[in-house]
């Protein structure tokens, strides 16, 4: 936090955070949003190992499990790790790149509030009427029968907040393409930077089928459309297909940017060139092509007949061959490397071979006829989180801890980083190895309560002890960030000292304006090709002048809490009079927001060049 806004009151700095439209505020908000409902949803998960420490528990009713569950993977997929990894490419992207903002600073503050909001909405479910219980799929045959309003806040909820990971993901797109600085080619962009680009077309690609399903589930729960209803005419399958055409590039929106964090953090403390840049570039373009192409292998058991099981079987085989790539080229990184173990390296080692478990447990599971038998297990939890939690959770943290002094100026606490680490990494390991013995003795998944005398007490109790080292964890880093916030050592510009990359050669935190002058890039691994020419700063691709800046503004904000009292009104509809009134007139705030915003001029303001030259002096 910078001395000028620790100087403001409380009041002025909200006031700055609802308004503002500057990338590294917009960053700090989705860390603040993404890790609140990370919380949430590790108390969810908590809930639910307690549930299953013991057999024939009672610690919630069967009804609450299945709220608690399908809470947990909602909140944890679409809530927390979606916008923690936007906090990440909000905070870096446009420094890696040169760039002093993204491309649509409006709409970046837009894809913010629309995420808070629509999780806020989703989780106001809890007090009102019900959580969702269905299942974070949200599976047609029960969402469309599932009583009370639950369902309503989910897709409600996922519809609002969908739309601003949407904004995001063009917005990101539009960034990378057009706002790089002079000599940033293509294959100059740091991995980062291009695991960002592809995520971000995914989500072009992939979220409007999700919109689509969720306005269908909409119209059904809410106006008696009967898409999914198979009594009126309506097929429960093609919510399955809708799901998965979106939530299987989900998948790599999620690990690839994570992917990109490990891809950042490898080089710098190996103290050398991450090894076959070319390979992971085009690995990487080739996840993400593959990533439309199997979307059927979670619908084996559906009987869509063995010419599309094996097709889809054959696709997910192949996407392994450019993740082994990746795997490969991080191990070779390594190997030869001067190799200093920090925090961040850490999660980063400790990722290896830890997602390659969840690559393989993924292999197994594309064999369609082993798949019946793994289907709906707890091998299938096991898989999934050994990918996501030991992939993207690790990303998560390991990123966070690596870009912290960028973002806020400060150093994390190193030691209690670390045991933040191997806590998270025993636990992890603790509760979700286990689970793959369980899911083969049977135990299905998405259940309240196990039978006594079913060989499953004992997995279970280990699975629940991890859980609480996790939890622990968890605290410790939160421990951390409050004592290093309030008396941490301040960070550098080049924070650990061997950056490679632009945004390590600008103060920490950035100035407003990121750069006063355009840097010239001349090579991969911008910052130190000037290093190694023994240059202090950047080459500067332009003259200092002035710099336009656009205005904060409160649109962004508006526009979002209308949709969010629009849905909490058309969400009544059927039995309260005042439902439709309300979800007009939220519609009504949203749409003269948007008038508002096209008919008010925002010409932006100007930092000028005698300023930018003050705070070059005011350094020395």
């Amino acid at each position: 936090m910078s001395t000028l806004t620790q100087k403001r009151g409380i009041g002025a700095t909200l006031w700055d955070y609802l308004t503002t439209v500057d990338h590294k505020k917009i960053a700090i908000l989705y860390l603040i949003a993404g890790g609140f409902f990370f919380l949430v949803g590790g108390v969810e998960a908590l809930f639910i190992r307690i549930q299953l420490a013991v057999p024939d528990n009672n610690f919630v009713s069967a009804g609450t499990y299945n709220e608690i569950l399908t809470m947990h993977g909602t909140t944890m997929i679409f809530l927390a790790a979606m916008p923690l990894l936007f906090a990440l490419m909000n905070a870096v992207v446009p420094l890696q790149i040169g760039a002093r903002d993204v491309a649509f600073p409006f709409l970046n503050s837009l894809g913010f509030w629309l995420f808070a909001f629509g999780g806020l909405l989703l989780n106001l479910s809890w007090f009102l009427d019900g959580a969702p219980d269905a299942g974070w799929t949200s599976y047609a045959s029960l969402s469309i029968a599932s009583p009370g309003h639950g369902i309503d806040f989910y897709a409600l909820g996922l519809q609002i907040s969908g739309a601003g990971t949407l904004i995001a993901g063009i917005n990101f797109l539009v960034t990378i393409i057009n706002m790089r600085a002079p000599g940033m080619t293509y294959m100059r962009m740091p991995l980062f930077t291009w695991t960002t680009f592809v995520a971000s077309a995914l989500i072009l690609f992939a979220f409007p089928a999700l919109t689509v399903g969720l306005f269908l589930m909409i119209f059904d729960r809410l106006f008696g459309g009967n898409f999914f209803d198979p009594t009126m005419g309506g097929n429960t399958i093609i919510w399955e297909h809708l799901f998965w055409i979106f939530g299987h590039p989900e998948v790599y929106i999620l690990i690839l940017p994570a992917f990109g964090v490990f891809s950042e953090i490898l080089p710098t403390f190996s103290r050398k060139r991450l090894f076959g840049y070319s390979s992971m570039v085009f690995a990487t373009v080739l996840i993400g092509f593959l990533g439309f192409m199997v979307w059927a292998h979670h619908m084996f058991t559906t009987g869509l007949g063995p010419v599309a099981n094996a097709i889809f079987a054959v696709a997910t085989m192949a996407i392994a061959v450019p993740t082994g790539i990746k795997i490969f080229n991080w191990l070779l990184t390594l190997w030869g490397g001067s190799i200093e173990f920090t925090s961040p390296m850490l999660y980063s080692v400790a990722f290896i071979p830890s997602f390659v478990i969840g690559g393989v447990t993924g292999v197994m599971l594309a064999v369609a006829p082993a798949d019946y038998q793994f289907h709906d297990t707890y091998f299938v939890v096991a898989h999934f989180h050994y990918v996501i939690v030991g992939g993207v959770v690790y990303a998560l943290f390991a990123g966070v801890t690596f870009w912290w002094p960028k973002m806020f100026g400060r150093m994390l606490n190193e030691t209690l980083s670390k045991i933040t680490f191997w806590l998270f990494f025993i636990g992890f390991h603790l509760t979700f190895f286990i689970q793959h013995f369980l899911g083969l003795m049977g135990m299905p998944r998405r259940v309240a309560a196990f039978l006594p005398g079913q060989g499953l007490d004992l997995g279970n109790a280990i699975s629940s002890i991890g859980a609480i080292f996790m939890a622990a964890a968890t605290i410790i880093l939160l421990i951390n960030i409050i004592k290093t916030s309030i008396n941490g050592p301040k960070a550098a510009g080049d924070a650990w000292g061997e950056g490679r990359t632009l945004e390590w050669a600008i103060s920490s935190p950035p100035p407003e304006y990121n750069f006063k002058q355009t840097p010239l890039v001349r090579g991969l691994d911008a910052f130190w090709v000037e290093k190694m020419a023994g240059r202090k700063d950047l080459t500067p691709a332009e003259p200092i002048g002035d710099i336009h800046m656009p205005n904060s503004s409160f649109i962004p904000f508006i526009i979002s809490l209308g949709l969010f009292i629009s849905a909490l009104g058309f969400l009544y509809r059927n039995e309260q009079a005042w439902g439709d009134i309300v979800g007009i007139i939220g519609l009504a705030i949203t749409f003269i927001a948007m008038f508002l915003r096209s008919w008010i001029d925002d010409h932006g303001y100007h930092i000028h060049k005698e300023d930018l030259l003050d705070d070059e002096e005011a350094k020395f």
